[in-house]
């Protein structure tokens, strides 16, 4: 009886565990599809941002992103492979270079 006791409250305690370990699964799925990633630069009202921590402030100088793409304080990004664009309102550029577009609620 003891035996199945401890059986039946070790089982419940592990499946506490396994059920917490997916929420934050699920609200870091949820973040992503949210835009809310922590580091990017983004185009926001025609004004370039930087997004750290869930903070955001103006641009100050231009950033080099760890794939090499630079992004300039004017919205004008040039590629590691010397392709150059420009970013639109709600463009959002991860610090690893790859570019995204941030949900228009969360502008």
């Amino acid at each position: 009886m003891k035996k199945i006791l401890i059986l039946a409250i070790a089982f419940s305690l592990s499946a506490g565990a396994f059920a917490q370990d997916k929420m934050d699964k699920m609200d870091k799925k949820m973040d992503h599809k949210m835009g809310m990633k922590k580091n990017c630069v983004m185009m926001e009202d025609g004004k370039m941002m930087v997004m750290k921590g869930g903070k955001s402030m103006m641009m100050s100088k231009d950033m080099k992103m760890t794939n090499g793409t630079m992004v300039m304080t004017n919205g004008s990004v040039k590629m590691k492979n010397g392709k150059t664009m420009m970013m639109k309102n709600g463009d959002c550029m991860y610090m690893n270079g790859k570019m995204d577009k941030m949900m228009p609620h969360k502008m």
